[in-house]
């Protein structure tokens, strides 16, 4: 598994500025988190898409090839950075479950 965040530099209210992605061995997306500059949130895996959040159609690109574009910042980030991450996206969702 691969674990990253990717800054996402824009001005557009419709789309996240920093995207948390779990990754398989060859780089396709098992679980996402999408976080927006005004505290929205989305969140996906295999059975779930909230808050317009969906996996990607295709396995990511390594990440020189994601920061290569001015726009993105990405990096590598722990197992457990990713988990808190996820558990905060999807608390109120497994809550109302419940």
């Amino acid at each position: 598994m691969k674990y990253i965040e990717v800054r996402w530099k824009h001005q557009s209210p419709d789309d996240p500025v920093m995207i948390y992605s779990e990754l398989d061995a060859d780089s396709w997306e098992l679980r996402k988190v999408e976080l927006y500059a005004d505290g929205r949130k989305g969140f996906a895996d295999s059975s779930r898409e909230v808050g317009g959040s969906m996996l990607g159609l295709e396995p990511l690109p390594e990440l020189a090839e994601i920061a290569a574009q001015p726009e993105f910042e990405p990096s590598e980030i722990t197992p457990s950075e990713f988990e808190a991450v996820w558990t905060q996206a999807t608390l109120s969702e497994d809550n109302s479950q419940a």
